[in-house]
């Protein structure tokens, strides 16, 4: 996004001091033009110019260097021949963003559908985007009161309180344990990799703490 940005306004280092976990890209970008004095209708281009820098940046070494965090592909391995578990994505990520970084470990594949930060400038409004993508693309009816919104920041918390879903939270992102709970979270796990217990908090087979 950095790259993209210097690229059409030449201005470096555009989003230093924004903060960006758990945030939709286009609320990043309309922060950052907010800063730096770009018009609105000069953001058009942006993610097309953003998706071009990423393909490059995800096939440099390294580009990968913290990999897949502990537990995700054994636990989505899990989830998903399940009858009662539909998985889809909920997340602030542009969709062609998310595809692109989501398919540099194959894990794309898990996922039918979902709300992206194309659908909503209010990251809480992607919530009800999801669940009715999840019902055009074949998956099952639900209600918010069904869904469990799985995150590592206090915003996709936020997400699942707003909209009356449950929410995991997972502190391998930039906060703590005790920030996430602090935040509300119905459950919080240091990561994923005890998927015996993850998936038994997404069933509700034990007390939410």
């Amino acid at each position: 996004m950095t790259l993209a940005f210097r690229d059409l306004f030449a201005v470096d280092n555009a989003f230093h001091g924004i903060p960006l976990p758990g945030r939709t890209d286009a609320w990043i970008l309309s922060d950052a033009a907010t800063v730096h004095g770009i018009p609105r209708e000069a953001l058009a281009r942006f993610p097309q110019v953003y998706f071009e820098h990423l393909i490059v940046e995800l096939d440099k070494p390294g580009s990968g260097r913290n990999g897949v965090m502990p537990g995700v592909r054994e636990l989505l391995d899990r989830l998903a021949p399940r009858d009662d578990v539909y998985l889809a994505l909920l997340t602030g990520n542009y969709e062609e963003a998310a595809r692109l970084k989501l398919e540099r470990f194959d894990l794309w594949r898990y996922f039918p559908c979902g709300a992206f930060g194309d659908d909503a400038p209010d990251r809480n409004g992607l919530l009800p985007k999801a669940i009715a993508r999840i019902a055009e693309c074949g998956g099952p009816s639900i209600l918010a009161a069904d869904a469990i919104v799985i995150g590592d920041t206090p915003l996709d918390v936020a997400v699942a309180r707003s909209g009356g879903a449950r929410s995991i939270a997972v502190a391998t992102g930039n906060y703590s344990v005790e920030q996430l709970r602090e935040s509300g979270a119905d459950v919080v796990f240091e990561d994923l990799s005890d998927t015996e217990a993850v998936i038994a908090a997404i069933l509700g087979h034990e007390p939410l703490i």
